[in-house]
C-alpha cells in the first residue's frame, strides 16, 4: 500500500469518524432540545395549574368576603331598623301617657304591685305622673321623680323587694318579642 493510499485510508476514515461524531452531537442535541422542551411543557402546565388554584382560591375567598359583608350590612339594615321601630314604640308609649287609658292602667299596675309585694309599698314614678300616682297609691307615693317613659315602679318599705313596672324595663323584657312582631 503506498503511501497515497494510507493517507486516503486515514482521510476517508476521520471524516467517516467525524461524520459519526457530528450525527451523534446533532442526534445529542436534538435529545437535549426536546428533553428541554419536555421541561418547559411540564412546567408550564405545572405554573398553569398552580395559577388556576390561586385564581380559584382568590376567587373564593373573595366571595366568601363579599357574602360576610352583605350579611353584616344586611345585619346593620335590620337592627338600624329594629331600633327605630323601638324607639317608635317608645315614642308611642310616651304619647300613651297622655291619654285617659293612661290612668286605669296606672291604677292596675298598683293592684298589681301590691298584690305581688304586699300593701306596704312605695311607689315611684315620673314626675308628671305625680298627681295619678297619689290618687291611686296614696301615701304610699314616694315624690321622687323617677328617670321612666311611664308606668311605676313599687317595692317593699325596707327595700327588699321590687317591681319595676315601668314602660321601660316592661319594653325591655318584651324587647325580644317586639323584635320578633317588628321583623
Amino acid at each position: 500500500m503506498s503511501l497515497e493510499d494510507l493517507v486516503e485510508e486515514i482521510r476517508r476514515r476521520g471524516e467517516a469518524e467525524l461524520r459519526s461524531i457530528q450525527q451523534a452531537q446533532t442526534e445529542e442535541a436534538a435529545r437535549i432540545a426536546a428533553e428541554r422542551d419536555r421541561r418547559i411543557g411540564e412546567i408550564r402546565a405545572e405554573s398553569q395549574r398552580a395559577t388556576e388554584a390561586e385564581v380559584a382560591r382568590e376567587r373564593a375567598q373573595r366571595l366568601a368576603a363579599a357574602k360576610l359583608q352583605a350579611r353584616k350590612q344586611l345585619y346593620e339594615a335590620r337592627e338600624k331598623r329594629l331600633s327605630s321601630a323601638i324607639e317608635g314604640t317608645r315614642r308611642l308609649l310616651l304619647g300613651y301617657t297622655a291619654t285617659s287609658a293612661y290612668a286605669p292602667t296606672l291604677k292596675r299596675m298598683f293592684q298589681a304591685a301590691t298584690d305581688q309585694l304586699g300593701k306596704s309599698v312605695r311607689v315611684m314614678g315620673r314626675s308628671e305622673d305625680a298627681s295619678l300616682l297619689t290618687k291611686v297609691a296614696g301615701k304610699s307615693f314616694d315624690p321622687t321623680p323617677a328617670p321612666i317613659l311611664g308606668g311605676l315602679i313599687a317595692e317593699t318599705t325596707d327595700g327588699s323587694r321590687r317591681l319595676n313596672l315601668s314602660f321601660d324595663e316592661l319594653l325591655r323584657l318584651k324587647e325580644d318579642r317586639v323584635r320578633e312582631l317588628l321583623a
